[in-house]
C-alpha cells in the first residue's frame, strides 16, 4: 500500500501517540484538497481488533494535541478516527497472512501479464512478497509493490471468525 508524503508523515506523527494508549494505527488517508482535507485515522485494539467510540474520542483527543505542535497540514482539516472495521482494508502483508482463507477484493496499480488489475477471490496468503489468491479464472499471484488497495469481503464466514475473537 502506497502512501503519500503527507500521509507518510501523519503516520510517523500518529503511531506512537496511538501505541502509547496502547492501540495499534492501521491506516491513515487524507482526502480533500486546500481548506477540505480530511485526514481518517484507522487504528485498533491489539487484542479484541476493535475500537469503542470512547477509545477513539481518546485518540483523537492525543493526536489533535501532537498535531496542533507539530502542524502536519497547514490549512484547516477534519480529524477522523475509527476502526478498520470487520471488512477491513488489507494492509500490512501480515494481514494477508493472517485473513487467509477469507474472500477479498485486490487491485493493483498497473494489469499483469493477462491484462487483469481487478481481482476478487479466497486469499491463500503470502509468499515472498507475493499475494496468493483463487479467482474464478484460477489461482492469481499478484506481487505485494504492485497493490494499489485491498480489502476484506463482508461474508457470514467473516463476521462468524470476528465474532469468535
Amino acid at each position: 500500500m502506497r502512501y503519500t508524503p503527507l500521509e507518510e508523515k501523519i503516520g510517523e506523527l500518529a503511531r506512537p501517540v496511538i501505541e502509547d494508549l496502547g492501540f495499534s494505527l492501521h491506516h491513515v488517508k487524507v482526502t480533500g484538497e486546500g481548506k477540505t482535507q480530511n485526514v481518517q485515522i484507522m487504528a485498533e485494539d491489539t487484542k479484541t481488533r476493535n475500537l469503542g467510540v470512547d477509545d477513539a474520542a481518546k485518540i483523537s483527543r492525543a493526536l489533535s494535541a501532537t498535531f496542533d505542535v507539530e502542524d502536519p497540514i497547514k490549512d484547516a482539516y477534519r480529524l477522523e478516527i475509527s476502526s478498520p472495521g470487520i471488512d477491513r482494508m488489507l494492509i500490512s502483508e501480515e494481514d494477508f497472512a493472517e485473513f487467509k482463507g477469507f474472500e477479498a477484493k485486490v487491485e493493483t496499480f498497473t494489469p499483469n501479464q493477462t491484462g487483469q488489475k481487478r481481482f476478487r477471490g479466497e486469499l491463500n496468503g503470502i509468499e515472498e512478497n507475493t499475494v496468493l489468491i483463487t479467482t474464478d479464472q484460477g489461482a492469481a499471484e499478484i506481487p505485494f509493490a504492485s497493490i494499489a488497495k485491498a480489502k476484506l469481503i463482508l461474508t457470514d464466514e467473516l463476521i462468524k471468525a470476528t465474532a469468535k475473537k
